[in-house]
């Protein structure tokens, strides 16, 4: 049985794939709250190589020398930073709507949705299932969340000399509907890659609730077998 590993977005968590776990039992699955989110204490800083190092503990934890992974968002690019930095504990990635450009301006567009106040205020409902997701320190998750994108767009973790060192299988793939994540910076990197594939999910926009489930699990399991 093959083992893959499901990474979620920023403010998601695991729970994000439970359908999908459902629709691949066929694949050992694994997956993780990265730090702060789902009810993990939220460390001292959030930042990529952080979180990378959240996942190679897992697979240390759990004695995996080598997975599948699959990245959804944020966790996609936490996946591509294992790859170029760890690539011996990553059999293929998969990255769905992944933001790989990032911009000092485009980084403080998407940091400033990220105020706890006005959500509060706006969208009470997104608020109470923040909470219930991350806990009471949610709004703390939040402003550590919009930091660590500023930081992207002043010094992203992954720049373009970094693609194509990606020695392993990556399969970049990004919603047609996204408006977060754009098809010419996910093909950008696609051409980067030396190993790579691209694909374009068709009426999928950004948010993991609303990506036909059946249909990725569907490119999943065509990738990864």
């Amino acid at each position: 049985m093959q083992k893959l590993l499901l990474l979620h977005g920023a403010l998601g968590s695991a729970e994000n794939f439970k359908e999908l776990r459902e629709m691949l039992a066929d694949y050992e699955i694994h997956s993780l709250n990265f730090g702060g989110h789902g009810g993990n204490a939220i460390p001292e800083q959030l930042a990529i190589p952080v979180f990378g190092q959240e996942v190679l503990d897992y697979l240390d934890q759990n004695q995996i020398k080598k997975i599948h992974i699959f990245g959804y968002s944020m966790g996609g690019y936490v996946g591509l930073y294992i790859a170029r930095n760890f690539p011996e504990r990553v059999e293929k990635l998969m990255t769905l709507a992944t933001k790989l450009q990032w911009t000092i301006d485009g980084a403080a567009n998407n940091a400033s949705l990220l105020n706890p106040e006005i959500i509060k205020q706006k969208v009470p409902k997104y608020a109470a299932l923040l909470e219930n997701l991350h806990g009471k320190n949610w709004e703390v998750l939040l402003h550590k969340t919009a930091e660590m994108m500023h930081q992207l767009g002043a010094h992203p973790t992954l720049g373009t000399e970094d693609f194509p060192a990606i020695t392993i299988p990556v399969l970049i793939a990004v919603g047609d509907n996204d408006m977060m994540v754009g098809i010419e910076e996910s093909v950008n990197a696609y051409r980067l890659l030396s190993n790579g594939q691209f694909l374009v999910l068709p009426n999928t926009p950004h948010p993991i609730e609303k990506v036909n489930i059946s249909e990725l699990a569907h490119q999943l399991r065509n990738y990864f077998n």
